[in-house]
């Protein structure tokens, strides 16, 4: 039963931008966490285009 939620996470890559060059990665779970233009090890994740709704209280 746990293999179709592994083969989903290996398949699915997520976007994320490098801190120093500002150039797109796309990465998946067991990948160094590194930017493939300039090597540099600081990643951030890429904003969503969906809409966010805060409460306010």
């Amino acid at each position: 039963m746990s293999e179709p939620s592994t083969k989903d996470n290996v398949k699915t890559a997520m976007t994320y931008i490098c801190g120093e060059c500002h150039h797109e990665n796309e990465m998946r779970a067991r990948d160094p966490i590194r930017c493939r233009e300039c090597g540099y090890r600081i990643m951030y994740k890429k904003r969503t285009k969906r809409l966010v709704v805060f409460d306010a209280r």
